[in-house]
């Protein structure tokens, strides 16, 4: 798959590091200069074994990637039916310098897509901060036929941003979903939609929206 995704390869590996600013300056304040690290905690799905993504916080602390090496849903031919339906529940621990907290004010969903004609694909994701509820699902549709590269967008208003809680440290829980339909098109042929780099190179982007606390009273 390495060949297939190398056209949007150099788009893809700018974006971690240029993307993000523009959205971050619209939502909330300027970024702490201080030192932003997130770990996975937990990883749950069909589309994601234990150690197959990964996470990187951008230099100016204005997004963060994840990065999967092996999402990938497909149907049609040589497909079991389990192959149609991948999905990943990601749990992140993320420590943010002290007297800051921060909201994902835009998500961005990149990966690759093979659809043959008459099938489509769907992803979906939502994601929220441990204890508190989860933010609407939004999907995203492609139809075939296509072979090409795939991004779809979420962003939040201004007013809907939900900030972690100052002060404490909740999991940030990312939930995704990949479906493929190949039941409208030629039972011959083998369609797939993937969320996954195994160069690193395809990666989904979350921004930033960041505030500071207010101080404690003594």
């Amino acid at each position: 798959m390495l060949s297939t995704l190398s056209a949007g390869a150099a788009v893809a590996s700018l974006l971690l590091a240029g993307s993000a600013s523009p959205t971050s300056a619209r939502f909330g304040e300027e970024p702490p200069t201080g030192k932003i690290t997130i770990t996975v905690a937990t990883v749950n799905g069909s589309g994601c074994r234990p150690g197959s993504a990964a996470v990187a916080v951008a230099p100016d602390n204005t997004a963060f990637t994840v990065t999967y090496s092996e999402y990938l849903a497909q149907a049609g031919k040589g497909s079991k039916p389990t192959d149609s339906r991948k999905n990943c529940q990601i749990a992140l621990s993320v420590h943010v310098p002290q007297g800051f907290t921060y909201a994902i004010a835009r998500a961005d969903y990149r990966g690759y897509a093979s659809l043959a004609a008459g099938a489509k694909g769907v992803e979906q994701a939502g994601y929220y901060f441990q204890g508190q509820q989860q933010t609407v699902r939004k999907s995203h549709t492609f139809t075939g036929p296509s072979e090409a590269n795939w991004q779809a967008s979420d962003e939040t208003d201004i007013d809907s941003l939900v900030y972690a809680p100052c002060g404490e440290e909740r999991y940030f829980n990312i939930n995704t979903e990949l479906r493929v339909d190949a039941s409208g098109a030629d039972p011959q042929t083998t369609s797939f939609m993937a969320m996954d780099s195994t160069d690193g190179s395809i990666n989904t982007l979350y921004h930033f929206a960041w505030k500071q606390c207010p101080e404690k009273r003594r």
